[in-house]
């Protein structure tokens, strides 16, 4: 029998970024597959334009932002998976079936069967191989290596085994439920099954066994994306898919106006959408998961380790008007960092029945900054995205801290250089947007010790530095009664709004424009993924005639 040493303790040699050359080849290739003037090829190549400049990782174990997320989707699999189109519903991916908890010796256990002939995807050169336990089981152990993902906090306590050629154990203890184990092993941050191979230069490369891939890094102005010939569900019917890069919001509307785009990332912008509206064969796709905007404060960071500033803060902050830079009904206010949809949330009634609303309240606020010696005010310097969703918030904050004499000295940065520098404490006020499957995921990444950024045992998003909800988030974690579990989530919140370490936003829907040649497959209700999810089964249509 084999084994898979302890997930929280065994880390791999291969510690380095996934780096592969080759740009002017990416290219060519793009041209050869969709060359100016020719007809659409069979099958064809959807082109994709997203609302970054760049992506932040190519490592799916360490992607948290939407880009990142859509590209990790195309390119791995988990043991399980959300159906395509429906978060709502997991099914097996490369494992054959989900399994039933076992306890053995006092310790929970759970056994996965994979599916055989398997195949990961193959570079130039390489011969096709099948997946393994083994190399499910070296995934686990880099989800769970700090060095080499943001999600390790994740899989503490957990161990796995290898007892056949496609046969894996997990032991978990102590015992989880399945909402809280199974988002570990789905199709979603260190749940993706990653396989870490060097190239004949001695660069690492990674590879999974999605429906798509890419043999060359990205350049300047796209990705090419491959169709996995033995991908285990079937060829797909696209040839590949083709990454754009357009972070302007403008200048990505007009590439699919102007028929140079199938479907591109959109606005939630009133003004935006409405430009959309008379173009009959554009589609204006709006779905779930819901991201939740919080704004967080650096407990740690002078002068906002003193809760009478941050307290001062939240009274000068008007929701309202950060509804109003957004499309009708596409965006929604929440009261906690929980949203209520979600087990645990709390709902805009409890938060002001409990007084912990903070409705704006501009000479409370002037009274908190004069008790903490801060009447005259003081200036911050904050980085922001240039997507447009991050910088509309920044800047209207701005606006309203000024009431209070905070000056934002706010500087526009690539989006990936945004994420990079909030993850050094560079913010001392950081606005995030996020979903995670699951209430215990969202509170230990966010507000656990452990997952404070730069200082934590296994870094994540925890910004504010906070420690003062440790015992709760374990607490429920071990709680076998869901309705328990819930009000220790619930008193967990209350505690983070009483120290006011956030202030809770909005939440906001997924939005993607698309002329109607773009099939999906299958029908969308929500996605993990965050974008609509092209599989095997996505296709286009001719562009012939579109309007």
């Amino acid at each position: 029998m084999k084994h898979c040493f302890r997930l929280t303790l065994f880390l791999l040699l291969f510690l380095h970024p996934c780096m592969c050359s080759g740009n002017e080849k990416a290219s060519q290739t793009a041209k050869n597959l969709h060359p100016p003037g020719h007809a659409l090829p069979v099958p064809p190549v959807l082109r994709m334009g997203i609302h970054v400049s760049k992506f932040n990782t190519l490592d799916p174990h360490k992607a948290a932002s939407t880009s990142d997320r859509i590209l990790a989707d195309m390119m791995y699999n988990g043991l399980i998976r959300f159906k395509p189109g429906n978060s709502r519903q997991m099914e097996p991916d490369l494992a054959v079936e989900i399994p039933e908890p076992v306890m053995v010796r006092g310790k929970q256990t759970w056994t996965f069967q994979l599916k055989k002939n398997i195949f990961f995807q193959q570079f130039p050169g390489e011969t096709a191989e099948k997946v393994t336990a083994l190399d499910v089981c070296k995934s686990f152990i880099k989800a769970a290596d700090p060095q080499r993902s943001a999600y390790a906090g994740g899989y503490e306590g957990i161990s796995v085994t290898v007892t056949g050629p496609h046969t894996l154990k997990f032991t978990v203890d102590p015992p989880q439920s399945p909402l809280l184990f199974l988002p570990k092993v789905i199709n979603y941050a260190g749940g993706f099954i990653v396989k870490e191979t060097v190239d004949e230069k001695g660069m690492l490369r990674l590879k999974g066994t999605g429906p798509f891939y890419f043999i060359n890094e990205p350049d300047e102005t796209h990705l090419l994306l491959r169709a996995h010939d033995t991908y285990f569900r079937g060829k797909p019917l696209l040839e590949g898919v083709d990454i754009h890069f357009f972070p302007d919001a403008d200048h990505r509307l007009s590439t699919i106006v102007d028929k140079k785009m199938d479907i591109i990332v959109g606005e939630v912008n009133a003004r935006w959408l409405q430009r959309i509206k008379d173009k009959k064969d554009l589609r204006l796709d709006s779905f779930g998961v819901s991201e939740t905007v919080n704004i967080y404060f650096n407990t740690q960071n002078t002068p906002f380790s003193d809760i009478r500033v941050r307290k001062a803060v939240a009274y000068a902050v008007d929701r309202d008007r950060f509804l109003t830079l957004f499309g009708p009904g596409l965006v929604h206010p929440v009261f906690s960092p929980i949203p209520p949809y979600m087990p645990g949330g709390l709902k805009e009634k409890e938060i002001k029945a409990l007084g912990l609303d903070y409705k704006t309240d501009i000479d409370k606020a002037r009274q908190l900054m004069a008790k903490a010696g801060l009447k005259e005010g003081f200036s911050i310097d904050a980085v922001m995205s240039e997507v447009g969703s991050f910088s509309n918030n920044y800047n209207t904050l701005k606006a309203q801290l000024a009431a209070i004499n905070i000056t934002m000295n706010l500087h526009l940065v690539d989006h990936a250089v945004m994420y990079r520098l909030i993850r050094h404490d560079f913010n001392p006020i950081v606005i995030y947007k996020a979903f995670r499957p699951n209430t215990d995921e969202l509170l230990s990444r966010f507000f656990h010790s452990s997952a404070a950024i730069s200082s934590g045992k296994s870094p994540a998003t925890n910004f504010s530095h906070y420690n003062g909800i440790d015992q709760l988030i374990e607490k429920a974690r071990q709680e076998r009664i869901t309705s328990r579990q819930i009000k220790l989530w619930e008193y967990a919140q209350i505690k983070l709004l009483e120290d006011m370490v956030v202030y809770p936003l909005h939440h906001k829907n997924q939005i993607f424009v698309r002329w109607n040649t773009v099939d999906y497959g299958h029908p969308i209700v929500s996605t993990m993924a965050l974008y609509p999810q092209f599989t095997e089964l996505t296709t286009l249509h001719s562009r012939e005639n579109i309007d």
